[in-house]
This record gives C-alpha cells, structure tokens and sequence, in this order.
C-alpha cells in the first residue's frame, strides 16, 4: 500500500502541470495571469461548496452553523477582492504581450462564477447559453438555475420563525430572478425591531451582497487599467459590460428597507 503524503493528498504534481502558457517565446506574466485566473476558479468551487451547506443549514434551522458559514463565505469574498491587487501589478503593455494568446477565451465564459450568481438569485437564461450543451458547466448551471436561491431558503426561515409571507411567494419558479416584495419588506422591518438574531443574519446577507459588489467593481477598475476602453478577449464590451452590473444588489429588500427601519 503506498503511503499517503502531502504531494499525493493534494495532487500537487498534477496541479503543478496545469499552468500552460501559450506564448512563444513564453511572456513572463503569462504565468502570473493563469494562476491568478485558477486560484479563483478554486475559490469559487470553494464558494459553491459552502453556499450548499448555508442552504442545508438554514432549511434545517440550524442558524449557529449558517452563521459560521455565512462568515466563512465573507472571508473568502474579501480574499477574491484582495486578489485583484496582484492582477493589477500587470501592467497594460505586460498584458498585451501575450492578451492575442486568449483568442475567444475571457472570465465572461466562467461558468462557476454564474453558479454561484444563481445560487444567490441572479438568474437569467442567457448564461447558459454559453456553455456548450451537456457540458459539465452547462449541467452546473442548469442544476443551480432549478435549485431554491439562498434568498428563496431564507425566507423559508422568516416563515417558520413565524413571520408571515404570502403563500404565493413559495409557489414561485425557483427559475424566478430575486425581486422587490413590500409583504417581504414589512416582515424584514419587524425582523429588525424584534428579533436580533435573524436581523443579524440579515446584515450578514447584507455582508454578502455588498462583497459582491466590491468584487465586481474591483474588476471593473482592474479591466478599465490593464485594457482601458477595448473590447473584451471573449467578444464582449470589456469594462463597459462590467460596468453594467455595478450596484445591482442580489438581494435587493435588504436594501430597500433602510431608510424605513424605526425603533419599535
């Protein structure tokens, strides 16, 4: 029997063999560009992970795991944004010496970071259609596209703790993208005057939300310094795609209701 060890336990010699370069002669920060692309893929299977959990955790009302969690997952979302930091030492003219080398590839064909964004409740069809069919990313997507969002699972906690939301709400398509619902914003509002345990729950959704708000603007200034105006490597606008997704909560009531909370 061969004995475990650390490069056989992490598969280190495989994972080593994963970053390929395409430029000939090889461009130095091509390897810089690939691993932090592959950390993040990483970090994002990571996410997917404990987004699962949260949802078995708060289904079954076990709100000291969800917490734990739900921490968990802000500390990840901190370290996806700090690591913008390192891509943006790449200067624009270190980039383009290998950027033709991505032909069609860009980060808009991540197909984990739209899992994660349909697990939150920002679904829409159109991502799918960029993964070819019965591909392992399109079989992820459609599987998240049918699952309950996060959202969806927590108001399924407002309710069993007694705050009372249309029934209509759950006989919803769990496809449904996250909207607004005054009935949902008045139950929030009681939450927050009365319960102080899921109204910190709230705030660390709010937590949530507003990291992924970072990190999207943090790509979006990281895109508009390394490339500027140009177009994307994948086809799209680049930076003024991005752009268009800044300040677009996932969870939006949360948002909502603050300029109406009062003390009881």
């Amino acid at each position: 029997m061969t004995m475990l060890t650390y490069n056989t336990y992490l598969a280190i010699d495989e994972l080593l063999d994963l970053q390929r370069p395409r430029s000939e002669p090889e461009e130095h920060d091509e390897m810089l560009f690939i691993v932090i692309h592959q950390t993040y893929e990483l970090w994002f299977k990571q996410l997917r992970h404990e987004l699962d959990f949260l949802a078995e955790r708060l289904n079954d009302d076990d709100l000291p795991r969800a917490f734990h969690t739900l921490k968990r997952i802000l500390k990840i979302m901190k370290t996806l944004v700090s690591q913008v930091d390192i891509l943006e030492t790449m200067t624009p003219l270190e980039f383009g010496s290998f950027r033709d080398r991505l032909e069609n590839a860009s980060g808009f064909q991540s197909y984990q970071f739209r899992v994660i964004e349909f697990l939150l409740g920002h679904k829409r069809p159109e991502p799918m259609e960029h993964q070819p069919p019965n591909s392992y990313g399109r079989q992820l997507l459609e599987e998240a596209y049918r699952t309950p969002s996060l959202w969806r699972v927590f108001l399924g906690v407002l309710q069993r703790a007694g705050y009372r939301l249309p029934d209509t709400l759950f006989g919803q398509p769990v496809t449904e993208p996250n909207g607004t619902d005054p009935s949902v914003q008045n139950a929030l509002i009681r939450v927050y005057q009365r319960d102080h345990q899921l109204s910190e729950l709230c705030e660390l959704l709010v937590d949530l939300d507003e990291g992924l708000q970072e990190w999207r603007y943090r790509h979006v200034k990281m895109v508009q310094r390394t490339i500027g105006a140009k177009m994307g490597s994948g086809g799209s606008s680049g930076a003024e795609y991005l752009m268009k997704t800044l300040f677009r909560p996932v969870f939006p009531d949360l948002w909502d209701i603050r300029n109406r909370i009062e003390q009881p």
